[in-house]
C-alpha cells in the first residue's frame, strides 16, 4: 500500500539507531483516541538517504522471494531490536516530535507483529537531534541503496 501525499506529524517515543551505516528513526503513531501506538513509523535520518534504503536493506538481507509484508516485518524487527536491546542505538527519547514526509510506503499486517499492526516508512525528521547524531556511520557491511526498480 502506498503512502499518503500529506506530511504526518506526531509526538511519541523515538529510538534513533544505526543500521548498515545509516541512521534511522523509529517512532510510534496511533490511529484513534486509545493512543496505543499501533503504527510503527521508521525512516532514515541521515542527510541524503532516502526511505527506499530500508526496503533495499530488507531485500538484501531477507529471502529473495519475500513479499512486502515479510520485508516490512524485517524492518520492524531491526527497529524493535534497537528499541528493546539497544542494538546500534544512538539515543532514545520518551516524548519527541517527529515528521514523516509525504510519499513512502505503508504496509498493514494481517496479524499484530512486534506489537504493531502497521509499518509506515518514509523520510523522517526528528526534533532536537544534532548533526552528529544523524551523520552516517562506518559499517563493515555494504548494502546497495539503488532504486527499487
Amino acid at each position: 500500500m502506498s503512502g499518503d501525499d500529506e506530511v504526518l506529524t506526531g509526538r511519541s517515543r523515538v529510538t534513533v539507531f544505526a543500521l548498515f551505516g545509516t541512521v534511522l528513526g523509529y517512532a510510534t503513531h496511533h490511529l484513534d483516541e486509545r493512543r496505543i501506538g499501533e503504527v510503527a513509523v521508521v525512516g532514515p535520518l541521515t542527510p541524503g538517504v532516502e526511505w527506499t534504503c530500508l526496503w533495499h536493506m530488507a531485500r538484501s538481507c531477507g529471502r529473495p522471494t519475500a513479499k512486502d509484508t515479510e520485508l516490512a516485518q524485517w524492518i520492524l524487527v531491526q527497529a524493535t531490536r534497537a528499541f528493546v536491546c539497544g542494538s546500534g542505538r544512538i539515543t532514545q527519547a520518551h516524548d519527541r516530535g517527529w515528521k514523516l514526509e509525504p510519499g513512502g510506503k505503508r504496509v498493514g499486517f494481517e496479524n499484530t507483529f512486534a506489537n504493531r499492526d502497521h509499518l509506515w516508512t518514509g523520510n523522517l525528521v526528528v526534533d532536537g537531534l544534532t548533526p552528529d547524531q544523524v551523520a552516517g556511520r562506518a559499517s563493515c557491511y555494504a548494502v546497495p541503496f539503488g532504486s527499487l526498480g
